[in-house]
């Protein structure tokens, strides 16, 4: 099964993208940080080339911390700068102004030698949506500059931002690729609400959900719901629309709202720190 979602803006997104690169010092992609892999895009490779890059892992608040150092660690051995914040840390923002400056310490002593005159560092953020760039370059900036949303392509456009002294930063739209080949890919960006709703069956995802804690965290799931496995997905179901009250008349569980249930329980952490990935 080969999941396609292109919108005609996000086409447009990755041509500007191309553009404006030799207009930056360096690239900040962000991912979540409960999938770092899938939620990274691919046709961000071919655009980026040599151009310097530092991955921030978003949402760790979601993930499962030690998943979290596992990742962090797979990129330092693979030589790319990297790090885990959470967008409301302070301690953590100021964590990524600090990267960022160590990142383009080279470029600036360059441009100091050929006489340039000092200038902020020009940093692109790139990454698919609903990852987080908005809101981290609110954070950046100590300021709401670019519009949020807990929706997948809020940003439709390009904006310099400054953030104090220390950088001038290019968002972009969230870009996707145009297909995601592995099914798997599909369904972990769907549950942490990556791509829209409407890409997949709410119910399917919830199930896929419900399987994957069922086999990786099973007391998570019995701290929540009050079981830890299941033979039947249905049962699951039945289970959690009457514990958490989504029936319809007559007593009858309602699968789309119980769908919504775990969903949102996923995506806001209660149902707790949960990771969908790990680096081999």
């Amino acid at each position: 099964m080969t999941i396609q979602w292109y919108p005609g803006h996000m086409a447009k997104a990755k041509r500007q993208a191309e553009e404006k690169l030799k207009l930056v010092d360096f690239v900040i992609e962000l991912v979540d940080a409960r999938a770092p892999f899938s939620s990274e895009n691919p046709v961000l490779h071919q655009l980026l080339q040599n151009k310097p890059k530092m991955v921030v892992l978003m949402k760790k608040d979601l993930a499962d911390p030690a998943i979290t150092d596992q990742w962090l660690h797979y990129y330092e051995q693979q030589n790319v700068s990297a790090l885990a914040i959470e967008a409301n840390n302070k301690k953590d923002i100021q964590k990524v102004i600090q990267y960022g400056k160590d990142l383009g310490s080279e470029k600036m002593e360059k441009l100091k030698a050929k006489g340039v005159r000092p200038r902020p560092l020009r940093a692109m953020i790139l990454g698919i949506p609903n990852v987080g760039k908005s809101t981290l370059i609110n954070r950046l900036a100590n300021k709401k500059t670019a519009d949020t949303g807990d929706r997948p392509g809020v940003t439709k456009k390009q904006q310099w931002i400054k953030v104090k002294k220390d950088f001038e930063l290019l968002d972009t739209p969230g870009i996707l690729w145009p297909k995601f080949e592995e099914e798997e890919i599909g369904y972990r960006l769907a549950s942490i609400g990556t791509i829209k709703d409407t890409i997949l069956p709410k119910e399917d995802v919830a199930a896929y959900i419900l399987d994957y804690v069922s086999s990786h965290y099973p007391d998570l799931l019995e701290q929540r719901y009050g079981f830890q496995s299941f033979d039947d997905i249905m049962d699951a179901f039945e289970h959690i629309g009457r514990k958490r009250g989504c029936l319809e008349s007559g007593g009858v569980v309602n699968f789309d709202k119980t769908s919504d249930v775990i969903l949102q329980d996923l995506r806001s952490g209660k149902l707790g720190l949960i990771s969908f990935e790990q680096p081999e």
